[in-house]
């Protein structure tokens, strides 16, 4: 005898945990891939020297601080990654467990920005302002740019919000084979 309780098929389930994870995982891809990768403004542990914890020196300009900032991106692109994929199998659960409804592609990508949002916003708060590991840029405007990479996560959390409370399920076509 089963213990857990069938889903009802008026029912839709929640679309807001795999929307998060996917916004979380490529949000920190973004972040990754432009600001570490491509822009080369920081990376992991760029600021570690002036961290609010003491874990070293590993500034980009030497062989071994590129080679540890190189290491840390590493786990957080692995980080983000897991997020993607555990994103993709909780959506593909909840798509799979609910044949009768559908999600439009708001409520989705709604809470995809919304998830990027939060990255931003907790990525920005410990990375940048608690631990003081790395900044968006270094230098004498890295509070302004670290203060608009939060304002920037806060506009996608409400942006996400918005899109996701105008798009709504609906009931699936049914094809009879």
């Amino acid at each position: 005898m089963s213990t857990s309780t069938p889903r009802r098929p008026d029912v839709a389930p929640s679309i807001v945990m795999p929307g998060i994870l996917l916004g979380v995982g490529l949000g920190g891809f973004v972040d990754g891939i432009l600001l570490h990768q491509i822009l080369q403004w920081h990376h992991m542990l760029t600021s570690a020297s002036t961290a609010n914890i003491d874990i070293g020196d590993y500034p980009a300009t030497t062989v071994h601080g590129l080679e540890m900032n190189t290491l840390w991106d590493g786990f957080f692109h692995t980080f983000t990654w897991l997020a993607v994929l555990g994103g993709l199998a909780v959506l593909y659960y909840r798509v799979t467990e609910s044949r009768g409804r559908v999600w439009t592609s708001r409520v989705l990508w709604g809470w995809i920005l919304a998830g990027w949002g939060i990255f931003n916003v907790v990525e920005g708060i410990v990375d940048h302002h608690i631990l003081g590991i790395h900044h968006v840029v270094t230098g004498p405007h890295q509070t302004v740019a670290d203060l608009a990479f939060l304002a920037f996560g806060a506009v996608l959390i409400v942006a996400g919000w918005l899109l996701q409370r105008s798009g709504r399920s609906r009931p699936a076509a049914h094809h009879d084979s």
